[in-house]
């Protein structure tokens, strides 16, 4: 009894220019993020991260881990504005009080 010889999946298509343009919106809005203090362009990061992940489907074009590495940084710099913008409230709601 011999076992059937699976051959590895190799892609023959070139690698996904969404996925890179996201991997560079995502290094942008990191950037924006330490110097500038502004996560606007993680929105472009993720938007292009999961378009490119769907080109990459169905193509089979290369480029997933870029476009999972985008997504990455995407979302953890929008779960970094979203708690620094949660603990600005309190402060700002006691100045209005005062």
């Amino acid at each position: 009894m011999s076992e059937p010889v699976v051959q590895a999946r190799t892609s023959t298509n070139g690698l996904n220019r969404l996925s890179v343009a996201a991997i560079i919106f995502a290094v942008i809005a990191a950037a924006g993020v330490w110097f500038f203090g502004s996560a606007v362009v993680a929105v472009f990061a993720v938007g292009a991260g999961h378009m490119a992940l769907s080109q990459i489907r169905l193509k089979g074009e290369r480029g997933r881990g870029l476009a999972i590495g985008a997504l990455a940084i995407g979302y953890g710099i929008a779960t970094f504005a979203l708690i620094s913008t949660l603990m600005f409230i309190p402060g700002a709601v006691q100045q209005l009080v005062n």
